[in-house]
């Protein structure tokens, strides 16, 4: 905050309704002053007026929902704004009221105790309107496979037993044919791509259910809508790639590391932006992501190391990417993680992968240089601190040794 401002004001953020108060403070002194105001486009121009008057430039607001955001739009051009999370705003049980939590807001403004969101500029946050858009739109076609799939085994037609992809161009075509009214089993398996693996035979047993005519119309309705998400999930890739136009180095940075696709690249940056500005060093970007180790203390003990909640579509590309990038023989993620899994097991060891994607993607975006691979390649570091280790573990078992490089070693004094 900024400290030669002593106007500030805060507000509680509803959907038909803003409590607004503006601090004044005169010494030690404090005087409130309150107001109601609507929340349409006019109501919030005569909020904007109405903070001039009290010569206010810093608001502070909070709100449980997405209400938030025209208010946002309307003042962030006028004032410095800040967005506080709900939990550090929180009233004692009994004691809340919109204008005690307007109140409470300017305080913790005041003291800097609040916790504050991260709000991207406005470019940025087209960018994640539209990636997070096409996410959900994704987990739609997810969902429409399922119930497609499911459709057929109540018709007892087994297909996705012999094909791998019933939306390949084998199975659009026989389902299409199947929604006209085709039900001949041999007809809809000559229609298979001679590409296809399974033989006719299979083919026509796994065709042999029967689609009633409202089995025909599900089918039909789902395929439509398979066809509707699937262009539009291309119009917004054209869309997301024009607005990331200018920049395609920073794509390209990303694309680079074992497991990151475009569509995660282009997630990535319209989450944390394209230099990752707001996050001076690694360790904030994982704590603002919630892949660092957390931390339950109380009396000095332990109690978990449970990581904290933070952005949840970052956390899901990066443990996607996560699995993506172990899978690819011979980078360093592969490596790690095999060394990982006898003692964390799967899932914690994917979570530490995924820390450390981050913080090589922090790396990336914020000092702009190019991912190189070393996964094959001798970390010389690494190695002095394991020579390390086993010479303690060797000192304690009450052995002294003294070490040569092998190189400087002669030939016949190393085959002894």
């Amino acid at each position: 905050m900024n400290n030669e401002s002593p106007v500030v004001a805060g507000m509680d953020v509803h959907k038909k309704m803003l409590a607004v108060v503006v601090a004044q403070v005169d010494g030690n002194r404090i005087e409130y002053l309150s107001e109601r105001f609507g929340t349409t486009r006019q109501d919030l121009d005569q909020l904007a007026h109405w903070l001039h008057q009290q010569q206010v430039t810093e608001v502070a607001m909070e709100s449980t929902a997405q209400y938030w955001m025209p208010v946002w739009l309307a003042l962030e051009e006028q004032f410095t704004l800040y967005l506080a999370q709900p939990r550090s705003t929180a009233a004692p049980k009994g004691r809340k009221s919109d204008w005690a939590d307007a109140q409470r807001i300017v305080r913790r403004l005041l003291a800097q105790d609040l916790t504050l969101s991260y709000v991207p500029g406005r470019e940025q946050r087209e960018w994640r309107t539209m990636t997070r858009t096409r996410v959900e739109m994704s987990a739609q076609q997810v969902r429409l496979r399922n119930q497609r799939e499911g459709l057929l085994e109540q018709a007892q037609i087994k297909l996705s037993s012999v094909l791998s992809d019933l939306l390949g161009v084998s199975g659009r075509r026989i389902l299409r044919e199947m929604v006209k009214g085709e039900t001949n089993p041999a007809c809809l398996a000559s229609l298979a791509d001679k590409a296809v693996k399974a033989s006719e035979k299979t083919l026509q047993e796994a065709l042999g259910g029967k689609l009633t005519a409202t089995h025909r119309l599900l089918l039909k309705m789902y395929l439509e809508q398979w066809d509707l998400l699937a262009s539009q999930i291309d119009q917004l890739n054209t869309r997301m790639a024009q607005a990331l136009s200018q920049h395609q180095a920073a794509v390209h940075r990303l694309v680079e590391i074992p497991g990151v696709s475009l569509t995660a690249a282009q997630q990535i940056i319209a989450e944390v932006g394209p230099e990752a500005r707001a996050f001076a060093a690694p360790q904030k970007l994982a704590s603002w992501v919630g892949v660092c180790p957390g931390q339950h203390q109380s009396a000095g003990t332990e109690y978990s190391h449970r990581s904290p909640k933070g952005n949840r579509m970052m956390r899901r590309v990066l443990v996607q990417c996560a699995w993506a990038s172990v899978k690819v023989k011979g980078s360093i993620f592969h490596q790690k993680f095999r060394a990982l899994v006898p003692r964390l097991g799967p899932r914690q060891a994917i979570w530490a992968i995924a820390h450390r994607l981050l913080r090589i993607i922090w790396k990336l975006l914020h000092d702009q240089v190019n991912y190189v691979e070393r996964g094959l390649d001798t970390n010389p570091a690494a190695v002095q601190l394991r020579i390390k280790r086993h010479l303690k573990e060797l000192q304690r078992l009450g052995y002294a040794v003294n070490l040569s490089a092998l190189a400087a070693i002669r030939p016949q004094e190393a085959s002894v």
